[in-house]
């Protein structure tokens, strides 16, 4: 008996089931039932544990200590991202970033190596950049009075200058200007770019980044607009200076002869002892000219 009544029940259950698709079915505007539609899952396309020392510093101008270090302190920020909106883990949209900022590239480029979408990565982007500039300030600091000292003793120690506190210089970042504004980019060798000061110390630790204006505007009207002139001025009595200083970066490229490595700018070594010695005299002339 008690089987006959389990079975009438499942049947009674199987029917009302079938009756209420029919009755949506038949209601529906779209004329059939709507199903859940379970988030998308996103499978990593990179893992950073399996690639080499060497090509993760090439592709994202970071070394993997680094950058999972970075991972972490901006985990909490970008931990939204995984339950509201893409679904993506903080370590991979770090990496696209990373990605796109080291290559220049567009952003559909990066997207597809990352394995998403552009207007996904146009998303993560934005969250990854907002998520930084949160701990901008962690990061890129103007000496304080206190380290004065060991700050122009390293100076000191590179090129014998006394009360040099660091060396600013211009480069311009090439880009694709916005349509309504494309003349203003263009800079004096007739590319579209943002002329980016920056100031360094002796290690080559960036301590000051101005980025404000495209590539037309000069370095001298840069550096008057920046907070640079105010800075140094409260500093002054404590006698430093900034060392303005204009190179050719060496630029790291995958394809050497080696296969390694390799710089697109060589260093040129002087043999002549002459000229050598007149830029020592020249050196000292500023020297004590200008620092004593």
């Amino acid at each position: 008996m008690n089987r006959v009544l389990c079975k009438l029940c499942v049947t009674t259950s199987e029917l009302v089931d079938s009756v209420l698709a029919v009755v949506l079915h038949r209601h529906h505007p779209l004329g059939h039932v709507r199903r859940w539609q379970h988030p998308p899952v996103y499978r990593p396309l990179v893992d950073l544990s399996t690639m080499e020392e060497r090509h993760v510093i090439i592709t994202y101008r970071l070394d993997c200590a680094t950058i999972l270090e970075l991972c972490a302190q901006l985990e909490p920020d970008l931990m939204s991202a995984i339950r509201h909106t893409t679904g993506i883990p903080p370590q991979v949209q770090v990496l696209s970033v990373l990605h796109f900022l080291a290559s220049g590239s567009f952003q559909t480029t990066v997207a597809i190596a990352s394995g998403m979408s552009q207007p996904m990565f146009s998303n993560v982007l934005s969250r990854v950049l907002s998520a930084l500039l949160k701990h901008m300030l962690s990061y890129i600091v103007f000496p304080q009075v206190e380290d004065l000292p060991t700050v122009k003793g390293d100076i000191y120690a590179l090129g014998h200058i006394p009360n040099i506190i660091g060396a600013i210089d211009g480069t311009h970042v090439a880009l694709v200007p916005p349509r309504r504004s494309e003349q203003v980019y263009r800079n004096h060798k007739s590319y579209h770019s943002v002329n980016v000061q920056m100031v360094c110390l002796a290690d080559q630790y960036i301590f000051h980044v101005n980025a404000k204006f495209p590539g037309s505007v000069h370095d001298a009207y840069i550096l008057r607009n920046s907070s640079i002139p105010y800075v140094i001025g409260q500093l002054q009595r404590h006698r430093v200076w900034l060392l303005a200083l204009r190179r050719q970066v060496p630029f790291l490229q995958e394809d050497g002869p080696d296969g390694g490595v390799v710089a697109a700018v060589e260093p040129v070594d002087s043999e002549d002892e002459e000229a050598e010695e007149e830029d020592i005299d020249n050196r000292n002339s500023v020297i004590l000219q200008y620092f004593q």
